[in-house]
């Protein structure tokens, strides 16, 4: 948070001061004015200068978008980004030519990026903002493919009757395998491990 408390002849002119001093505009800002001031006999006797304080609002989400916007650029992948919110949670959506960049293998690169997100726009926010990053509708097609993951898995773990470790996830993917196998009666799911290598465990239920 910036802030600035500055003076002048008159609030405006001190506001204007501590625009000047921030590098921001009015709307970019709150003002607190601490003395109006005084402008005294002739405007010099007795006068008392005005005082305020400008403290710069940053917009988390902003801020947000600012950097993966400065990301893909020095990836030479240029985006646009699209951003809904739903109280606590923010998804944004990417989308340019050369978005599968932005993607990696197996989502690696979004996954990454995404943390990164995350931990930029809690810098900036007063409350913990959880940060969803999609591309080229990603996210659902990893879904279904996590989901068909899961059932071939839960079968080698039930015919080998051993547990299954499947490879580290993020925490949304380790929920789609535990939400795909919650109705499964013959095997049990558990995460193990500590973030970012968390995983999920494959564990068939003995009779």
């Amino acid at each position: 948070m910036k802030q600035v408390t500055a003076t002048g002849q008159t609030v405006e002119e001190a506001v204007e001061s501590a625009l000047a001093q921030l590098n921001t505009t009015k709307e970019q800002t709150t003002v607190d004015i601490i003395d109006e001031g005084k402008r005294g006999i002739l405007g010099i006797f007795g006068s008392r200068p005005a005082v305020v304080k400008v403290t710069v609002v940053i917009n988390p989400i902003d801020e947000a978008k600012k950097f993966l916007t400065q990301v893909s650029a020095q990836m030479e992948s240029p985006i646009s980004i699209d951003v809904k919110q739903d109280g606590r949670q923010v998804y944004f959506t990417l989308s340019g030519e050369k978005i599968a960049l932005l993607i990696g293998k197996r989502g690696q690169t979004l996954n990454a990026l995404q943390y990164l997100t995350q931990l930029v726009i809690n810098r900036f926010s007063e409350q913990y903002l959880t940060v969803l990053l999609d591309a080229e509708d990603y996210r659902q097609r990893r879904s279904d493919t996590l989901v068909g993951l899961a059932e071939r898995l839960a079968q080698k773990a039930v015919k080998t009757g051993r547990n299954v470790n499947l490879e580290p996830m993020p925490s949304y993917e380790r929920k789609v395998i535990h939400t795909a196998l919650a109705d499964n009666k013959k095997v049990a799911t558990s995460s193990e491990g500590v973030e970012p290598h968390r995983y999920v465990v494959i564990t068939p239920v003995r009779k």
